[in-house]
């Protein structure tokens, strides 16, 4: 087993970027996506999602700003461009989306995943390895990338956006062993956060239903923004009914998709998994007082809770 002190990475070959640029960049995102664009700085990244006019999910995505030595006309004076850390299969959906918002803004919504790629950094020293402070959000250049603690909580370590040519020496100079998906993938399931639409159905979850507002990812001082009505009224009206949980798997690992059943009634589905651990999506009613279930999926049982940063 590896040493969960010492600061391991893994390059996630499944996450693509996107670069946002021009004087409009950052006005241009605020009115569409979730979170408050205009907090990102050279010492923060926050973490939002884009959505329906109807409030459903479409994509979720981390923003940072790109490093000045790569940003045109940064070290000019000039303003940098923006990141956004978002699912490689699904980023050309996203740039299309965002152009058909762009009408006369003076921003420029590019394709930058030959640029760059993107790890995740983890194991109880990783912070302290990178000399970030840890707070969710927290940024800092990387030499020629950029790096900052996970916006979603500190437990997940931190993230880096790195010159794509020589990402995986930068890391080794840092410090960091070589990890795995997997790896990354149990300590994210056992937090109870979601992964894009491995975790998230496109046009169908709301953000509310898998921890989007415990987790930094909907700033509600903002303004309006995309499908900001129905996600403030399903806050403020309390109409959440079921939440994507942590779940322990006993038996053989369920597909994605594969419904929940307590006795014969379906009380949710399973997302993604890995070895023994995985995310479900499940009726709150279905949970004990404890915050826990036991259910069956397929052959397998699975146990559910609740995380403890949950608030319902």
């Amino acid at each position: 087993m590896p040493d969960p002190t010492k600061p391991r990475g893994v390059i996630l070959s499944h996450r693509g970027i996107l670069r946002v640029s021009g004087p409009d960049r950052v006005a241009f995102l605020q009115g569409l996506v979730s979170n408050d664009v205009e907090a990102v700085s050279s010492s923060r990244s926050v973490w939002a999602a884009f959505l329906t006019p109807q409030g459903k999910f479409l994509h979720e995505f981390f923003v940072t700003e790109e490093h000045p030595g790569n940003s045109e006309g940064a070290e000019a004076g000039g303003e940098r461009a923006l990141l956004i850390d978002c699912e490689a299969g699904r980023r050309a959906d996203l740039q299309r989306r965002l152009k058909l918002y762009k009408l006369r803004s003076q921003v420029q919504v590019e394709d930058a995943q030959s640029d760059y790629c993107i790890a995740a950094l983890f194991g109880e020293e990783a912070l302290s390895s990178l000399d970030l402070e840890p707070t969710p959000g927290s940024s800092a250049n990387l030499d020629a990338g950029r790096v900052f603690v996970d916006p979603r909580m500190t437990e997940l370590g931190a993230r880096a956006i790195l010159p794509s040519g020589n990402a995986e020496a930068i890391l080794r100079d840092a410090g960091f062993e070589t990890a795995s998906l997997d790896e990354y993938d149990c300590l994210r399931s056992e937090l109870g956060v979601p992964d894009g639409s491995r975790d998230l159905e496109v046009e169908k979850s709301t953000l509310l239903e898998n921890g989007f507002d415990e987790l930094h990812g909907v700033d509600w001082d903002k303004g309006c923004y995309m499908g900001q009505e129905l996600t403030a009224r399903t806050k403020y009206r309390g109409l959440v009914k079921k939440r994507l949980l942590p779940a322990e798997i006993s038996g053989p690992t369920p597909e994605p998709g594969t419904p929940l059943l307590a006795g014969d009634k379906e009380v949710g589905i399973m997302r993604s998994a890995v070895a023994q651990k995985g995310l479900a999506t499940v009726r709150l009613d279905a949970l004990q007082d404890s915050g826990v279930a036991k259910l069956q999926a397929g052959e397998a049982q699975i146990t559910v809770r609740k995380p403890v940063w949950m608030h319902t």
